[in-house]
């Protein structure tokens, strides 16, 4: 394969083991209001949701506003990750510093910047992105499921889209990532990525799936990653 120009890297579930912890947390909460949910239910509804949309994915799924208490009860439990940390998926740490130096790479998240540096130094990772962490609740009026941050992303790097690599592990990041017109790796590497996940991605026009990173660097053209 022939080498990328610029990565772009979703986080959480790509980079950070957040998704399935994250899920459970919106789980538990909404079965205790009365809406029986499970982590699979809350996976395959809000996964890689923000703002607007996560918010009216949840009134679907409950059929009525929100519960109360549940973002009260969502920025405890953001605290708390943030102050304690979360794993990295695995191979992820050893994948970001094998890449070669003159190959840029940026964040493309859903999540703040703040979640996102705070968590990239809890990895060890701090100066690996550089400056090039973008937000979709910061940077673009349009965050995913639109194309807008991956475009963004690649115009601060300087390097056209149709040139990028995307790593994105979520149905919502997925369908963003296909319609900028980049290359997209659907990472089936994290625990929350369960029987089928690489199916859906599949579905929504992802040829090329990784189910960890030593395939990510085979796809990319680039020399496995040593722990």
């Amino acid at each position: 394969m022939t080498r990328p120009q610029a990565l772009l890297f979703d986080f959480d579930g790509v980079l950070l083991e957040s998704e399935f912890a994250g899920n459970r947390q919106i789980a538990e909460f909404l079965t205790a209001a009365g809406h029986p949910t499970s982590a699979a239910d809350s996976m395959a509804n809000f996964m890689g949701l923000s703002g607007t949309h996560f918010t009216q994915a949840i009134e679907r799924w409950v059929g009525g506003p929100i519960p109360a208490g549940f973002f009260e009860a969502r920025a405890i439990e953001d605290a708390r990750v943030l102050e304690e940390g979360v794993e990295a998926v695995a191979g992820a740490i050893a994948f970001v510093r094998s890449l070669p130096a003159d190959l840029p790479r940026a964040i493309v998240s859903s999540s703040t910047t703040h979640w996102i540096s705070t968590h990239l130094r809890h990895l060890g990772l701090a100066d690996a992105f550089g400056d090039h962490i973008y937000s979709g609740k910061e940077h673009v009026a349009n965050g995913k499921p639109a194309p807008d941050l991956y475009l963004h992303g690649a115009k601060q790097l300087g390097v056209p889209i149709e040139h990028c690599t995307i790593l994105e592990d979520s149905p919502v990041g997925v369908t963003g990532a296909v319609a900028s017109g980049a290359r997209v790796i659907g990472l089936c590497a994290g625990t929350h990525c369960g029987v089928g996940h690489d199916a859906r991605l599949r579905e929504l026009g992802v040829t090329d799936i990784a189910h960890g990173f030593e395939n990510v660097s085979r796809l990319l053209g680039l020399e496995p990653a040593t722990a």
